[in-house]
């Protein structure tokens, strides 16, 4: 766009700002309560958090001894059902599964309002070491897609929070790769209509390639299909931590990404990997595998059994080989080109 055009949309933009701004609200955030008991793994169907909240879990255990656990964090929107597939075949390999609906998502309650990363990153790691306490001596993972991925990132930048992290997909694109204009318009419906639903709907975005799983999305009443701009404001706020976080990330990693993922861009996942390239050299191992075909929901996938191949050989053992013969060197040439061909 030429700059004479692009002025009177800035001033536009300016002048709906100060119209609207004495009228302006802030995002809500629906706070935790206190802190004031231990968290309670009460079964494998519920997990009680620190300031009372329930969060209802879905578990999956092999049937011998358990060679490692995962807890298994779900995307934005999603829930637990997320790790429906993934679960059973991970236990088959003889790595135990706890995937909790986390607050504002599926059963949890306050179903479709945010309850802030704050939150989110202390029920994971009460989940972490109240999966440590019912399996001891063994190693606890961290796993997150997208938006999970987010919160992973900030839990596991608190030495100790668990044994290392899978993060698929992470939600790390923020404000900085936004344009301008959609930026600007998440600002102002953050505070003037946080409470309106969005419909997603008609944007160009495909997920994955699993077309019957996504049409089983569309059915389920659980699943959020139109988050209140507040929800979306928060998802925003916790992709901006989490790359801003990325440096401080502790433990073991496994990052997996695909090709022909277009909801979190290879820009921003660039962005992020050489951050976790520049950590400490005391740091464990990073270790990156790309899937040229593989998309947003990589483990759902028409190819997901693979990935899901990948993350049991690395949750047994993380300095094993991957089966998939996906993996990549992070310091690689390979990673240079690749965000080069971003544009």
């Amino acid at each position: 766009m030429r700059p004479e055009r692009r002025r009177p949309l800035a001033r536009l933009a300016l002048l709906l700002t100060l119209l609207i701004a004495p009228a302006a609200c802030a995002p809500l955030v629906i706070e935790a309560g206190p802190a004031d008991r231990r968290p309670w793994l009460v079964d494998d169907h519920a997990a009680l958090m620190a300031d009372g909240t329930r969060l209802p879990l879905r578990a999956w255990r092999p049937k011998g001894e358990a060679a490692a656990a995962v807890v298994a964090l779900h995307g934005f929107g999603d829930y637990s059902n997320a790790f429906a597939e993934f679960g059973p075949t991970l236990a088959a390999a003889g790595v135990a599964v706890f995937a909790p609906d986390q607050r504002g998502f599926g059963r949890a309650g306050r179903w479709g309002r945010w309850h802030g990363a704050d939150a989110m990153v202390a029920d994971a790691r009460a989940l972490v070491a109240l999966v440590r306490a019912e399996l001891p001596g063994r190693p606890v993972f961290l796993m997150g897609e997208s938006m999970g991925g987010a919160v992973a990132m900030l839990a596991m930048t608190e030495a100790g929070s668990a044994d290392g992290a899978i993060l698929s997909a992470p939600a790390v694109w923020g404000r900085q790769w936004m344009p301008w204009y959609q930026a600007w318009s998440l600002e102002l419906a953050g505070h003037t209509i946080p409470w309106l639903p969005l419909n997603p709907r008609g944007l160009p975005f495909k997920p994955s390639d699993n077309i019957e799983m996504l049409r089983r999305l569309g059915r389920d009443p659980l699943f959020l299909k139109n988050p209140r701009v507040d929800a979306v404001y928060g998802l925003v706020e916790l992709m901006d931590a989490a790359q801003d976080a990325a440096p401080d990330v502790r433990g073991p990693l496994l990052v997996l990404y695909g090709g022909r993922d277009d909801l979190v861009p290879k820009k921003p996942t660039c962005a992020m990997l050489g951050k976790l390239r520049s950590r400490p050299p005391t740091e464990p191992d990073l270790r990156v595998v790309l899937y040229p075909n593989g998309y947003h929901m990589l483990f759902r996938d028409l190819q997901g059994g693979r990935v899901v191949a990948d993350i049991a050989a690395w949750a047994k053992d993380p300095e094993a080989q991957l089966p998939s013969g996906n993996e990549r060197d992070p310091d690689g040439d390979w990673l240079h080109r690749f965000c080069r061909a971003t544009g």
